[in-house]
């Protein structure tokens, strides 16, 4: 599949989305959304990907949603995917959602500034790492708009309210620093590093763990960021002990850990996972 406003690769099991339009920081568009969504129905139907990178190229990570229809811009709403309500979805949430059902790890690459939809999208990634440069701003009662892409359940849930008030009400653009002590992103490097250790992370997931476990372990701990009690977890705990105990993936585990060798896991993404939540119901759009 060609794409326009994202890079898509994938290099030893690895595959890096770069936001592809340098010369307008790559603000995000339409079609940047519908092409972010077909690049993880890519990575989640390849099983030669074990690992998703996320960057943008040229010296910005996003710069928001792109302004250039002046002050009409927000004006028919977050995109053109319209529903019987009469109510067109968020874009930005629409990817954050895509994001967030992915059956790989994510990790966020933020090169430089991340702004508006640019740091809101990276919230459902499991790890978002920066560069010394980036700049951050949840700027959008600045814009006389209101928090989108499914921001206001992830960012407190990840820097707790207070934080996620201060940044929101202010929509002060801050930098990398005050990002990582608020809890926002892992860690701050400078150039190449940032790249290069956003890999190590991925080279030990895809190197190391079996990608079912994994894509199942992915779902249970973010889905459980919305669980009203512990039991919920116990029985999703339970059911993928039962499900994954009889697996052939568990029998290498183990096996391999035993003969001090390095496991080859033959269970694959693509061939389904076993389905641990079985009264779960995607909430429905109203």
């Amino acid at each position: 599949m060609e794409f326009q406003d994202i890079l898509y690769e994938v290099s030893e099991g690895i595959a890096t989305i770069t936001l592809n339009r340098p010369d307008k920081l790559n603000a995000f568009t339409g079609r940047m959304m519908y092409e972010i969504i077909s690049a993880l129905d890519i990575t989640d139907a390849d099983d030669d990907v074990k690992v998703v990178i996320f960057t943008g190229a040229g010296r910005a990570y996003c710069a928001g949603a792109d302004l250039s229809s002046g002050g009409e811009t927000f004006a028919k709403g977050g995109s053109d995917v319209q529903t019987k309500q009469g109510v067109p979805r968020d874009g930005g949430g629409l990817v954050s959602l895509r994001i967030f059902n992915s059956k790989k790890p994510v990790i966020g690459v933020i090169n430089g500034p991340a702004v508006g939809v640019g740091v809101t999208m990276t919230l459902p990634m499991d790890f978002r790492l920066a560069s010394d440069t980036a700049k951050f701003g949840f700027v959008f009662a600045k814009r006389g708009i209101v928090p989108e892409a499914c921001s206001s359940y992830f960012l407190p849930r990840l820097v707790g309210i207070s934080q996620a008030t201060e940044w929101v009400y202010t929509g002060r653009v801050f930098g990398a620093d005050e990002a990582l002590s608020g809890g926002l992103i892992r860690s701050v490097h400078s150039g190449d590093d940032l790249m290069k250790t956003a890999r190590e992370i991925a080279r030990e997931i895809a190197d190391n763990t079996a990608p079912v476990s994994v894509a199942m372990s992915r779902r249970m701990l973010w889905q459980m960021l919305g669980a009203s009690h512990p039991m919920e977890a116990h029985r999703a705990d339970s059911r993928g002990i039962m499900e994954r105990g009889r697996s052939a993936d568990s029998k290498e585990g183990v096996v391999s850990f035993l003969e001090k060798r390095s496991a080859v896991y033959p269970d694959k993404v693509s061939d389904g996972l076993p389905d641990i939540f079985p009264q779960w119901q995607e909430p429905e759009f109203f």
